[in-house]
């Protein structure tokens, strides 16, 4: 029998004191005392090995980031490097162990703990069990049954020496084996003497088969593997998560995100496995060195602790992608990692090492498994249990692979989104990283460009990345350090806005040289010929300009990008379908019609497409007035019936409602009127005469006026209406303020007209002014040169000394402000637009720009590009509505980000207010000598999560009388 580990038997006095020079590491590992000068982080010092929890230095907010300091050495003991301490170690490591009194029962369940006898109390008692004491148990006992590994499964089982009459030398031994088998749960053994043949005596070895001896052996390995598994684990929560709070390489102010991110749910895990390794340990400590099965145990945790692995592997990419972001980006980061490194518990192992630990133990987990399988006989109860376990850990490791997929795509789109180089001064929020953003397809494929000097054709390798709102058309761009950046070479194309083209064009042969010979010559090149699929894309709103014609290196290749676009388009259709910021809502359809190329047949109405519309109520009744060619027709909101005419006013340009004040107010044929507003609902129900409507006519601009256009808007705490007359010589603006009803008095019909009071006189504006837009004290006139701010309350100071906007006067010498300079004079003004305190956005045809109160451009003369070019805008509640003739695009104020498109034909503005936005389109069906449109409302939705949240607060409500029906 091999050589058993001295205990020398020592009688230390109560009350002596410890030796006054106790060595720092155990006998055989001298080599591991490291000189002072060599111990920068102090990991070796009696001082961190007395109150290892405690810093030499506190983390405090001035703490230095190079880490100039000693990282505390955590619960670390004189053991080699190869070792870590036991988290279930209760004292020092050097301490004397009494000899073992080993008294085992015939059942080994008696003598585990409480609290792991509950949770492990199925386990039953098998035909092996034995009793291990200095006596020998009588074989003839009827207490005594016949091990299960007995009965001729080996050729070298003995029949007549059995585990359950082991010699009584046996039985001795064991007290020394026992304290071997101490050490090696705390970790005191060196790692050549943890193996299970080392540990248990050679006679019991040599009383069972060859499979059994291999059996435990590998239930040993299971034990062995589980308990560095817990140590790395802590480890990591010691060494790493503990010191990086102490001494915070990472700003305080990310190092909560980076740690959760990071280290995820690390100790989720870690209470499971500690729960399991210490059920473990019992059950070796009281039926070693035969251990009659483990799987009960291992059933027991890994029932539950698939979710917690489903989670950490599912988010494993990710943080490995954080750690080397970190480690890439901050010094502070790597000094701190270097010095870990050190730690005697991390023995030079990095990071992701330890990260992975969770990752690869499930794999290890199962092979370790099936091997004890393999040995173990039928009559056994792990036999029972481990196709169970092994059935559950393989389907654990298989649904978390499509998790893995998708986190090494966002690992991958978080890459490309950090190499992206944008062209100078366009501003584009792609809204890059909003949690669900993923790169669905990427790979490198080829355009054919023309020489513009010989006319020839040249081919360009580019990179195209499919995002799930954008497809990204990318030039690569290696750097002088290695790295590769991803310059934008067109405008990235919305999902909304990208059509696929053919994608069966026959291949083409594209040149390839290849180099022949290892010097770099011409004359030692040869070309050949490479087969080149083509596919088309282009962009909707300009499939003229914006088409292109990619190239794949292969048919699969190009069969690929097809299914990946058009699964793309498909999922993101659905998605902006179902996350609608404003949803059209259709206010009327199938009346309004207007004459197509064929002639009308006898009796078809046609009212002509809408012009003009705006809401109004009157009475307790919501109705819509609704200007086409042929009049002006008034619609119940109700739907109970169609339009009705009330006025016979042709060509109407534009409509207001000014509710507070009762007037409905009309621009047609060059002239502005008001009618009454309640009279306008009166006579659409048929309740007033039209001629008592046409009695409250009042004409508000002069009688030899030409009205250009008009606007009513809220300045300041009035309403007032603005328009522009065109005369032989100038164009003039007229400011008007809306009276109440009770402050028009009986001398109104002195005045003309009566509900409105004239405000200053006319002022002379440029003659290519073409439209108005209010803000809250001022107004803005849209002319060619751009958007003239002035005072309507004071037209005539304020036109004096014109302010333009923006304004380009410190343009020499700013390149940035050069070029949006050139954007904006090739596009019409449109508008402006408030967007906080302390910035507007000015809206043209083609682009828009912030600027400053002053009218300066602002955030570095950045511009934002629209993808179509508008016609007209609306403004509700921090989005920008642009409305084209055939796309409506909707857009957040504050960084332009695209959120929502809606395509349709003949898309027109009717109405735009603070309140509500209406469009005119054309409608589909139809016949064919007649077009129909329809009146649509664009109605804001609203967060279906914060008003089930709302519903779910306390003190609200919410689901009452909703499941009354239901008798609940």
């Amino acid at each position: 029998m091999h050589a058993s580990r001295p205990h020398p038997s020592l009688a230390i006095p109560p009350g002596a004191a410890p030796p006054s020079n106790p060595s720092p590491v155990a006998d055989g590992w001298d080599f591991l005392v490291t000189p002072p000068e060599r111990d920068p982080l102090g990991l070796w010092s009696d001082h961190h090995r007395q109150s290892p929890y405690t810093p030499t230095a506190p983390a405090t907010s001035s703490t230095p980031h190079n880490l100039d300091f000693p990282i505390p050495d955590l619960s670390f003991s004189s053991r080699p490097p190869s070792r870590a301490t036991s988290a279930y170690e209760s004292g020092p490591s050097h301490r004397h162990y009494e000899e073992p009194q080993l008294h085992r029962s015939t059942s080994q369940r008696t003598s585990v703990r409480p609290s792991t006898t509950a949770r492990y109390a199925h386990h039953r008692s098998t035909k092996s069990e034995i009793t291990l004491t200095p006596t020998l148990v009588d074989p003839s006992s009827s207490s005594s049954r016949p091990p299960s590994y007995i009965g001729g499964s080996s050729a070298e089982s003995s029949p007549e020496l059995t585990p359950t009459s082991l010699p009584d030398d046996v039985s001795k031994t064991l007290l020394d084996e026992g304290t071997r088998l101490r050490l090696f749960q705390e970790g005191g053994l060196a790692e050549a003497q943890e193996e299970w043949y080392l540990l248990a005596p050679k006679e019991a070895q040599e009383v069972l088969g060859k499979e059994e001896v291999q059996r435990q052996s590998v239930i040993f390995e299971v034990i062995k593997s589980e308990r560095e598994y817990v140590r790395d684990l802590e480890a990591m929560r010691t060494v790493f998560i503990q010191n990086l709070r102490n001494y915070a390489p990472i700003p305080a102010r990310r190092m909560d995100a980076f740690i959760s991110e990071t280290f995820w749910n690390l100790d989720e895990i870690l209470r499971f496995h500690q729960e399991m390794l210490a059920a473990l340990f019992e059950r070796q400590r009281d039926q070693h060195p035969i251990i009659q099965g483990i799987a009960d145990i291992v059933l027991a945790t890994s029932v539950e602790f698939g979710p917690a692995y489903e989670k950490y592997i599912k988010h494993y990419p990710l943080a490995e992608a954080m750690h080397r972001t970190e480690l890439r980006k901050n010094p502070s980061y790597q000094s701190f990692l270097s010095q870990c490194s050190e730690h005697p518990r991390v023995r030079r192992r990095d990071l992701i090492t330890f990260l992975s630990r969770p990752v690869t133990r499930l794999p290890r987990l199962v092979l370790l498994l099936q091997a004890v399988d393999k040995h173990s006989l039928p009559e056994q109860d792990d036999k029972k249990d481990l196709p169970l376990i092994l059935e559950l850990l393989t389907k654990l490791i298989r649904s978390s692979q499509p998790g893995i997929e998708a986190a090494e795509s966002k690992v991958k789109f978080w890459a490309l989104c950090e190499s992206l180089v944008y062209q100078k001064g366009e501003i584009i929020d792609m809204d890059l990283y909003d949690q669900s953003r993923t790169l669905l397809h990427a790979g490198a494929l080829f355009r054919r460009y023309r020489s513009k000097a010989d006319m020839s054709h040249t081919w360009a390798e580019l990179h195209v990345a499919l995002l799930d709102n954008y497809l990204l058309i990318l030039r690569p761009e290696e750097r002088p350090n290695g790295a590769i950046r991803y310059g934008v070479v067109s405008r990235p194309i919305p999902l909304e806005f990208l059509r696929l083209g053919s994608f069966d064009g026959p291949f083409e042969f594209r040149k390839d040289k290849e180099k022949v010979s290892s010097y770099d010559l011409s004359m030692f090149r040869s070309s050949r010929t490479v087969k080149m699929y083509p596919f088309k894309v282009f962009h909707a709103s300009s499939p003229n300009t914006r088409a292109y014609t990619f190239f794949a290196q292969s048919q699969e290749e190009r069969e690929r990008w097809k299914a990946k676009l058009m699964d793309a388009l498909a999922v993101r259709r659905v998605s902006q379908d179902a996350n609608k910021w404003f949803a059209p809502v259709t206010v009327s359809e199938k009346y309004f019609k207007a004459q197509g190329s064929a002639p009308t047949s006898l009796g078809t109405r046609c009212t002509g497409k809408i012009l003009c519309a705006t809401p109004f109520s009157s009475g307790s009744k919501n109705f819509v007035a609704i200007g086409c060619p042929s009049g002006v027709y008034v619609l119940h909101r109700d739907g109970s019936q169609n339009p009705r005419k009330v006025l016979q006013l042709p060509n109407p340009k534009s409509v207001y409602a000014l509710q507070d004040y009762n007037r409905f107010v009309i621009l047609f044929d060059g002239g502005l009127h008001s009618y009454s507003l309640d009279l306008l609902g009166r006579v659409a129900l048929q309740i007033s005469q039209p001629q008592s409507l046409d009695a409250s006519l009042e004409r508000i601009s002069g009688p030899d006026a030409v009205v250009l256009f008009a606007k009513v808007g809220k300045i300041g705490q009035r309403t007032m209406l603005l328009y522009s007359t065109k005369s032989f010589l100038q164009v003039s603006l007229h400011a008007l303020s809306a009276l109440h009803p009770s402050e028009i008095n009986m001398n109104s019909a002195k005045r003309t007209p009566a509900s409105f009071r004239v405000f200053g006189q006319p002022v002379a504006i440029p003659k290519d002014s073409h439209d108005i837009t209010a803000l809250h004290k001022h107004i803005g006139i849209c002319t060619e040169r751009g958007i003239q701010m002035a005072d309507p309350t004071n037209l005539g100071a304020s036109t004096a000394t014109p302010t333009i906007v923006p304004n380009f006067n410190a343009a020499d010498g700013n390149p940035p402000m050069q070029t949006l300079q050139r954007r904006c004079a090739g596009a019409r003004p449109l508008g402006l637009v408030k967007c906080d305190d302390k910035q507007l956005i000015v809206v043209f045809s083609d682009v828009g720009c912030y600027i400053n109160k002053d009218g300066t451009p602002a955030r570095s003369s950045g511009y934002l590009r629209w993808e179509t070019r508008a016609d007209s805008f609306a403004h509700r509640n921090g989005h920008l509505i642009l409305v084209s003739s055939s796309f409506i695009e909707i857009r957040t104020l504050h960084t332009g980000k695209l959120v929502q498109v809606i395509e349709g034909i003949d898309i027109q503005l009717v109405h735009a207010s603070e309140r509500s936005a209406m469009i005119s389109m054309k409608a589909d069906g139809g016949k064919s000598n007649e077009t129909e449109y329809k009146l649509v409302e664009l109605v804001e939705t609203a967060n279906l999560a914060e008003q089930q949240a709302q519903l779910r607060s306390p003190g609200v409500n919410g689901h009452q009388g909703l499941w009354d029906e239901w008798d609940m």
